[in-house]
């Protein structure tokens, strides 16, 4: 996992709760402050560890912490990526690009970067699929990141995202649609 996504989560549970909360979500993880740096890639153990703690210490399960976490990244990932991304888009035109443009990208940037696959069907101009791939299970993160590009689009309101299949599976279907 790349390392901005540490330094992101970092952030997240610094403000949603406090400095001393991510302290101790290390400590529980065994992990330390110096293990992450933005330039670099890390075990997805690492992550896995700090979510399944943030989930005992919140009470909330590793899926909702996913979701909320994937929300969270939106402004920062658009704000990496803005070159890339066309004005006239919509949160599904973000979608249906986001393989062949922001992963792309992702992926020249360091071999290590592996995020997942999204093989993305426009069904129509109100509706797609989205078939995540990741061996890392994470689509909750990806539930998340989709409700996160409908709120910068200012469509949160008008966009429904519904997984169709199990969110903890290698492959997850994810539907998408605009529904006024």
């Amino acid at each position: 996992m790349h390392g901005t996504i540490f330094t992101l989560l970092k952030r997240y549970v610094q403000t949603q709760y406090d400095h001393s909360t991510w302290i101790q979500l290390l400590e529980n993880a065994d992990l330390t402050a110096a293990d992450f740096d933005h330039k670099h890639v890390y075990p997805d153990e690492h992550l896995y560890r700090l979510v399944g703690e943030a989930a005992t210490m919140t009470g909330l399960s590793a899926d909702e912490l996913h979701e909320k976490f994937g929300e969270y990244l939106v402004p920062d990932l658009m704000y990496m990526y803005q070159k890339l991304l066309r004005p006239e888009w919509t949160t599904l035109d973000m979608l249906e690009h986001t393989e062949s443009t922001m992963h792309k990208q992702v992926r020249q940037e360091n071999a290590g970067n592996t995020p997942p696959v999204l093989h993305v069907t426009r069904i129509s101009p109100d509706e797609l699929f989205i078939d995540y791939v990741s061996a890392r299970r994470m689509s909750a993160l990806a539930v998340g990141i989709v409700r996160g590009v409908a709120r910068y689009y200012d469509e949160a309101e008008s966009i429904e995202v519904e997984p169709t299949t199990s969110e903890n599976g290698e492959q997850v279907r994810i539907r998408v649609r605009r529904i006024r």
